[in-house]
Protein backbone atom coordinates (compact mmCIF):
# COMPACT_ATOMS: atom_id res chain seq x y z
CA UNK A 1 0.00 0.00 0.00
CA UNK A 2 1.38 3.42 -1.26
CA UNK A 3 1.20 5.64 1.87
CA UNK A 4 -0.37 9.68 2.24
CA UNK A 5 1.87 12.27 3.94
CA UNK A 6 0.93 14.82 6.26
CA UNK A 7 2.20 17.63 7.15
CA UNK A 8 1.07 19.06 10.13
CA UNK A 9 -0.26 15.97 11.52
CA UNK A 10 0.12 16.98 15.33
CA UNK A 11 -1.70 20.14 15.09
CA UNK A 12 -5.45 21.07 15.75
CA UNK A 13 -6.23 20.49 11.79
CA UNK A 14 -3.89 17.80 11.59
CA UNK A 15 -4.70 15.40 14.59
CA UNK A 16 -8.40 14.81 13.21
CA UNK A 17 -7.24 14.79 9.72
CA UNK A 18 -4.80 12.14 10.47
CA UNK A 19 -7.66 10.29 12.30
CA UNK A 20 -10.20 10.42 9.55
CA UNK A 21 -7.72 9.48 7.29
CA UNK A 22 -6.76 5.99 9.28
CA UNK A 23 -10.51 5.73 9.63
CA UNK A 24 -11.03 5.09 6.13
CA UNK A 25 -7.88 2.64 5.53
CA UNK A 26 -5.67 4.55 4.75
CA UNK A 27 -1.94 4.66 5.16
CA UNK A 28 -0.33 7.63 6.67
CA UNK A 29 2.74 9.25 7.60
CA UNK A 30 3.10 12.36 9.99
CA UNK A 31 5.97 14.61 9.20
CA UNK A 32 7.65 16.19 12.16
CA UNK A 33 10.86 17.34 13.03
CA UNK A 34 10.44 15.57 16.35
CA UNK A 35 10.22 11.76 16.39
CA UNK A 36 8.59 9.24 17.75
CA UNK A 37 5.53 6.25 17.17
CA UNK A 38 3.46 7.28 14.19
CA UNK A 39 6.20 10.11 13.29
CA UNK A 40 8.29 10.43 9.87
CA UNK A 41 11.25 12.87 11.19
CA UNK A 42 11.98 15.86 8.59
CA UNK A 43 11.86 19.69 8.79
CA UNK A 44 9.91 21.19 5.82
CA UNK A 45 12.47 24.70 6.45
CA UNK A 46 15.88 22.99 6.65
CA UNK A 47 14.90 20.75 3.65
CA UNK A 48 15.93 17.98 6.04
CA UNK A 49 14.03 14.36 5.68
CA UNK A 50 11.80 14.97 2.30
CA UNK A 51 12.83 12.56 0.02
CA UNK A 52 12.72 9.59 2.69
CA UNK A 53 9.25 10.97 4.09
CA UNK A 54 7.92 11.20 0.35
CA UNK A 55 9.66 7.85 -1.05
CA UNK A 56 6.69 5.60 -1.27
CA UNK A 57 4.00 8.37 -0.81
CA UNK A 58 1.30 9.20 -3.62
CA UNK A 59 -0.29 11.89 -1.67
CA UNK A 60 0.66 14.47 0.31
CA UNK A 61 -1.94 16.63 2.84
CA UNK A 62 -0.52 19.78 3.34
CA UNK A 63 -1.58 21.70 6.92
CA UNK A 64 1.64 22.40 8.41
CA UNK A 65 1.71 26.37 9.11
CA UNK A 66 4.32 28.18 11.69
CA UNK A 67 2.14 31.36 10.94
CA UNK A 68 5.38 33.40 10.35
CA UNK A 69 7.33 34.16 6.67
CA UNK A 70 9.29 30.76 7.00
CA UNK A 71 5.62 29.21 5.88
CA UNK A 72 6.05 30.34 1.90
CA UNK A 73 9.95 28.92 2.38
CA UNK A 74 8.75 25.41 3.67
CA UNK A 75 6.07 25.09 1.12
CA UNK A 76 8.71 25.62 -1.63
CA UNK A 77 10.82 23.15 -0.13
CA UNK A 78 8.15 21.00 -0.43
CA UNK A 79 6.41 21.41 -3.64
CA UNK A 80 10.41 20.91 -5.17
CA UNK A 81 10.45 17.64 -3.46
CA UNK A 82 6.65 16.57 -4.25
CA UNK A 83 7.65 16.91 -7.37
CA UNK A 84 10.87 15.51 -7.86
CA UNK A 85 9.38 12.17 -6.37
CA UNK A 86 6.38 12.41 -8.72
CA UNK A 87 3.37 12.69 -6.23
CA UNK A 88 0.35 12.25 -8.01
CA UNK A 89 -2.10 14.58 -5.50
CA UNK A 90 -1.00 17.49 -3.46
CA UNK A 91 -3.79 18.62 -1.22
CA UNK A 92 -3.32 22.43 0.42
CA UNK A 93 -5.09 23.70 3.40
CA UNK A 94 -5.80 27.28 2.85
CA UNK A 95 -8.26 30.40 4.34
CA UNK A 96 -11.19 31.81 3.03
CA UNK A 97 -10.45 35.25 2.19
CA UNK A 98 -6.82 35.16 1.89
CA UNK A 99 -6.77 37.09 -1.40
CA UNK A 100 -8.80 40.02 -0.10
CA UNK A 101 -7.75 40.57 3.40
CA UNK A 102 -4.38 42.23 3.64
CA UNK A 103 -3.14 40.28 7.24
CA UNK A 104 0.56 39.37 6.19
CA UNK A 105 -0.13 35.61 6.97
CA UNK A 106 -2.83 35.64 4.46
CA UNK A 107 -0.27 37.28 1.41
CA UNK A 108 1.44 34.10 2.59
CA UNK A 109 -1.35 32.05 2.50
CA UNK A 110 -1.72 33.31 -1.40
CA UNK A 111 1.68 33.45 -2.14
CA UNK A 112 1.75 29.45 -1.18
CA UNK A 113 -0.86 28.87 -3.47
CA UNK A 114 0.62 30.33 -6.25
CA UNK A 115 3.60 28.23 -5.72
CA UNK A 116 1.50 25.41 -6.16
CA UNK A 117 -0.45 26.48 -9.28
CA UNK A 118 3.14 27.41 -10.68
CA UNK A 119 4.71 23.92 -9.39
CA UNK A 120 2.67 21.60 -12.04
CA UNK A 121 1.75 19.26 -9.08
CA UNK A 122 -1.66 18.05 -9.41
CA UNK A 123 -3.58 19.28 -6.61
CA UNK A 124 -6.19 20.09 -4.91
CA UNK A 125 -6.99 23.50 -2.72
CA UNK A 126 -9.54 23.68 -0.22
CA UNK A 127 -9.96 27.37 1.19
CA UNK A 128 -11.57 27.10 5.00
CA UNK A 129 -13.03 29.77 7.61
CA UNK A 130 -11.60 30.03 10.61
CA UNK A 131 -11.80 27.52 13.66
CA UNK A 132 -13.61 27.32 16.44
CA UNK A 133 -10.49 26.59 18.68
CA UNK A 134 -9.20 29.98 17.36
CA UNK A 135 -12.25 31.76 18.08
CA UNK A 136 -12.14 29.85 21.91
CA UNK A 137 -8.15 31.03 22.33
CA UNK A 138 -8.75 34.94 21.07
CA UNK A 139 -11.68 35.20 23.84
CA UNK A 140 -9.47 32.59 26.36
CA UNK A 141 -6.41 35.16 26.36
CA UNK A 142 -8.22 37.28 27.85
CA UNK A 143 -9.41 35.62 30.84
CA UNK A 144 -7.60 37.71 33.42
CA UNK A 145 -9.46 40.96 32.33
CA UNK A 146 -13.10 42.22 33.43
CA UNK A 147 -14.47 42.35 30.49
CA UNK A 148 -14.59 40.63 26.88
CA UNK A 149 -13.08 42.52 23.91
CA UNK A 150 -14.84 41.12 20.70
CA UNK A 151 -15.07 42.60 16.97
CA UNK A 152 -18.45 43.73 15.91
CA UNK A 153 -18.07 41.84 12.15
CA UNK A 154 -19.36 38.76 11.27
CA UNK A 155 -17.35 35.61 11.65
CA UNK A 156 -18.21 31.84 10.58
CA UNK A 157 -16.12 29.51 12.26
CA UNK A 158 -16.03 25.59 11.70
CA UNK A 159 -15.15 22.69 13.67
CA UNK A 160 -12.41 21.18 12.71
CA UNK A 161 -13.60 17.63 12.57
CA UNK A 162 -16.20 18.59 9.52
CA UNK A 163 -12.96 20.16 8.42
CA UNK A 164 -10.93 16.81 8.30
CA UNK A 165 -13.88 15.16 6.96
CA UNK A 166 -13.84 17.21 3.38
CA UNK A 167 -10.05 17.22 3.24
CA UNK A 168 -10.58 13.14 3.34
CA UNK A 169 -12.76 13.45 0.64
CA UNK A 170 -10.82 15.42 -1.55
CA UNK A 171 -7.60 13.55 -0.66
CA UNK A 172 -9.26 10.36 -1.70
CA UNK A 173 -11.02 11.97 -4.77
CA UNK A 174 -8.95 13.04 -8.05
CA UNK A 175 -6.77 16.75 -8.16
CA UNK A 176 -9.56 19.37 -8.35
CA UNK A 177 -7.96 22.58 -8.42
CA UNK A 178 -9.54 24.78 -6.14
CA UNK A 179 -12.76 23.80 -4.63
CA UNK A 180 -15.66 25.14 -2.86
CA UNK A 181 -14.76 26.89 0.30
CA UNK A 182 -15.87 25.58 3.37
CA UNK A 183 -17.46 27.23 6.64
CA UNK A 184 -19.67 26.93 9.67
CA UNK A 185 -23.14 26.94 10.11
CA UNK A 186 -23.68 30.46 11.83
CA UNK A 187 -22.65 33.47 11.03
CA UNK A 188 -22.84 35.98 14.16
CA UNK A 189 -21.06 38.95 15.28
CA UNK A 190 -18.16 38.25 17.16
CA UNK A 191 -19.74 40.06 20.45
CA UNK A 192 -22.42 37.56 20.32
CA UNK A 193 -19.97 34.58 20.13
CA UNK A 194 -18.47 36.43 23.09
CA UNK A 195 -21.31 35.90 24.89
CA UNK A 196 -21.62 32.59 23.78
CA UNK A 197 -18.03 31.93 25.29
CA UNK A 198 -18.72 33.66 28.49
CA UNK A 199 -21.95 31.94 29.56
CA UNK A 200 -20.65 28.61 28.75
CA UNK A 201 -17.60 29.12 31.24
CA UNK A 202 -19.93 30.54 33.76
CA UNK A 203 -18.45 34.10 33.08
CA UNK A 204 -20.83 37.05 34.35
CA UNK A 205 -18.17 39.36 32.42
CA UNK A 206 -19.54 42.66 30.05
CA UNK A 207 -18.88 41.64 26.12
CA UNK A 208 -17.21 45.13 24.76
CA UNK A 209 -17.39 45.52 20.82
CA UNK A 210 -13.87 45.86 19.15
CA UNK A 211 -13.67 48.25 16.60
CA UNK A 212 -10.57 49.34 14.74
CA UNK A 213 -9.54 51.34 11.75
CA UNK A 214 -8.20 50.11 8.79
CA UNK A 215 -8.56 48.53 5.43
CA UNK A 216 -7.62 44.63 7.10
CA UNK A 217 -10.97 45.60 9.65
CA UNK A 218 -12.72 46.90 6.73
CA UNK A 219 -12.36 43.99 4.34
CA UNK A 220 -13.88 41.67 7.65
CA UNK A 221 -16.30 43.65 8.00
CA UNK A 222 -16.77 43.67 4.17
CA UNK A 223 -18.00 39.81 4.61
CA UNK A 224 -14.92 38.53 3.15
CA UNK A 225 -14.34 35.87 5.15
CA UNK A 226 -17.57 34.53 5.28
CA UNK A 227 -18.50 31.68 2.76
CA UNK A 228 -22.01 32.97 1.03
CA UNK A 229 -24.96 29.82 0.06
CA UNK A 230 -25.28 26.80 2.54
CA UNK A 231 -22.95 26.22 4.98
CA UNK A 232 -20.97 23.09 4.78
CA UNK A 233 -20.38 22.81 8.68
CA UNK A 234 -23.06 21.50 10.95
CA UNK A 235 -21.73 21.91 14.58
CA UNK A 236 -21.72 25.43 16.55
CA UNK A 237 -19.71 27.06 18.10
CA UNK A 238 -21.73 26.61 21.15
CA UNK A 239 -21.85 22.65 20.93
CA UNK A 240 -17.84 23.07 20.41
CA UNK A 241 -18.32 24.45 23.86
CA UNK A 242 -20.07 22.21 25.25
CA UNK A 243 -17.64 19.56 24.37
CA UNK A 244 -14.51 20.87 24.76
CA UNK A 245 -12.27 20.21 28.05
CA UNK A 246 -13.66 22.10 30.90
CA UNK A 247 -10.78 25.20 31.11
CA UNK A 248 -8.80 26.21 34.29
CA UNK A 249 -7.51 29.46 34.30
Amino acid sequence: MTAILVTGGTGTLGVPTVAALRAAGQWVRVLSRRTGPGLTTGDLLANVGLREALDGAHTVVHLATAGNKTDVDAARNLFAAARQAKISHLVLISIVGVDQIPLPYYRDKVTIERLLLDSGLPHTILRSSQFHPLLDRIFSVQHRMSVVLAPTFRVQPIDTAEVAARLTELTLGPPSGRVADVAGPEQRRGTEFARLWARAGGLNRPVVPLLLPGRTFGRFAAGHALVDGPPYGRITFAQYLANRPPREF
